[in-house]
């Protein structure tokens, strides 16, 4: 199958308010970086509605165009800034519905946000693609979380984990005529890391990875030689530095056309020269102070958007 040409980076996001943030007791045992938290719920939830909007003012400032919706308060949804685990959104017209491991984000997944997208903001939806009941058999893949995609080359990197399966990544591969890159990954404690896109980001030009937490040196080389040949330059970062949060950074376009990598104020903080030197000429940063939100949530920048590459409606 063979798919339209996808540009690699988007100049439409999706961002969701949250109603309710919460650290996600469902999800807290898979997630390494996710910790405990230390405020009360009213206080934790204005924290971080605070940095998302910081973030969201940050993106519209630059000339990314942001469209935002709501949380709905019911359900709750500890994890409904994170909307970039449930759905995708491709050149062609194809959205993607994503099975979830943690029962109480399944939730996450509107049909009303695919439906507006459409009838209020001028995006041509031609397919819907759900692999939503894959988590009836226990098989997840948890959309630009769990896999980090090369859209020009149709090349998707997945590391596994509890959230990211084999079936689930042949399944999307399948049905969108992507070749897939699997890994085992882990952290300097030895535990598997639950989102790839914890520690890698492909840009236009760029790719940001943290291949010393590829555990198979086969699998290691395998990686960094294919993101090479796709003309990117590779920067590597270590595992401390992918606990600061720098491999979940994200390229995207402004209306002008400019490229800027959006990335929070703890990744920048452990960003080093050299790596400066690499990524400044390629991309703008874009900074966001998420501390509370990747604290307690356990996710960064790039995990609080979903990039729409829809087409316009004709």
């Amino acid at each position: 199958m063979v798919m339209l040409h996808e540009s690699q980076t988007a100049s439409t996001v999706l961002l969701i308010r949250p109603a309710g943030f919460l650290s996600n007791p469902q999800t807290a045992e898979s997630n390494a970086f996710q910790q405990a938290a230390t405020l009360l719920a009213e206080d934790l939830q204005t924290q971080a509605l605070a940095e998302w909007q910081g973030l969201a003012e940050l993106l519209q400032d630059a000339g990314v165009k942001t469209i935002v919706f709501d949380d709905t308060e019911q359900p709750a949804k500890p994890d409904a800034l994170y909307p970039n685990n449930w759905v995708s959104f491709h050149a062609d017209g194809t959205v993607v519905l994503y099975p979830l491991e943690a029962e109480n984000r399944r939730h996450e997944r509107r049909m009303d946000i695919i439906e507006s997208l459409s009838r209020d903001h001028g995006y041509s939806v031609r397919r819907i693609i759900d692999l939503s009941p894959l988590e009836q058999e226990g098989v997840y893949v948890e959309s630009t979380g769990s896999m980090v995609l090369d859209r020009v080359n149709h090349v998707a990197y997945a590391c596994l984990s509890s959230r990211t399966h084999t079936e689930g990544l042949a399944r999307f591969g399948q049905q969108l005529g992507y070749e897939m890159v699997v890994f085992d990954a882990r952290d300097g404690n030895g535990k598997a890391i639950y989102h790839t896109n914890f520690l890698m980001s492909i840009g236009d030009r760029f790719a940001i990875v943290c291949l010393e937490a590829i555990t198979d040196d086969k699998q290691r080389d395998a990686v960094r030689s294919r993101l090479q040949s796709s003309g990117r330059t590779v920067i590597a970062i270590s595992i401390e530095q992918m606990n600061q949060s720098v491999g979940n950074v994200l390229e995207l376009k402004t209306t002008d056309e400019n490229s800027i990598l959006v990335m929070s104020g703890r990744a920048q903080r452990a960003i080093n020269a050299a790596q400066w030197s690499a990524i400044t000429p390629l991309a703008e940063p874009l900074v966001a102070e998420l501390d509370t939100i990747e604290q307690a949530g356990g996710g960064s920048a790039r995990c609080m958007i979903a990039e729409v590459h829809l087409p316009a409606q004709a």
